[in-house]
């Protein structure tokens, strides 16, 4: 028991990190510096491969437990073990901080990596929004010369040739 008490312990002290660098990636986010923004990224794939041991070493005491106890290790579940757990007060009180503190680090997460998605999204949007301007530039409309056909032969305003005039 103390084994998954301090494996949960290691693992809300990463996902703690985790949620400090999503804060932290939000300013960087808006103010578009990709430099910075690779770097939060390259501290938080650290972090994952970290949590991804640490998970691992998490679901070994879980499945120990659910031996002990005498359950199914994919059904239990840690509120399940702390409600088992009412003989062991000090042993259940240490579970349920850590349970609450997980949970609450992992909704916070969720609204910060929402909140950083919605602005991706804007500035994609943005991008996009440029993108199209651009190319409305380069589509700018002919001048009205026609020949006597009455077909238009005219040239289009604002484009060049994109060829370098030596004469200029």
């Amino acid at each position: 028991m103390e084994e998954l008490i301090n494996t949960l312990g290691q693992e809300s002290e990463e996902y703690d990190r985790l949620l400090d660098l999503s804060l932290k990636k939000t300013p960087v986010i808006v103010s578009a510096d990709l430099e910075a923004l690779g770097k939060i990224t390259d501290e938080e794939q650290l972090i994952l491969s970290r949590l991804s041991h640490v998970e691992k070493k998490r679901e070994e005491c879980m499945k120990d437990i659910a031996n002990v106890v005498n359950r199914d290790v994919n059904t239990l579940k840690l509120g399940d073990l702390i409600t088992l757990l009412s003989s062991r007060p000090q042993e259940q009180k240490k579970l349920a901080v850590l349970h609450d503190k997980l949970s609450e680090t992992i909704k916070q997460m969720r609204r910060s990596n929402e909140q950083n998605k919605q602005l991706i999204e804007s500035s994609l949007e943005l991008i996009q929004f440029d993108m199209n301007v651009i190319q409305a530039m380069k589509a700018a409309p002919e001048t009205a010369n026609y020949t006597k056909n009455a077909y238009a032969s005219g040239d289009v305003m604002g484009v060049s040739s994109g060829r370098f005039d030596s004469k200029s």
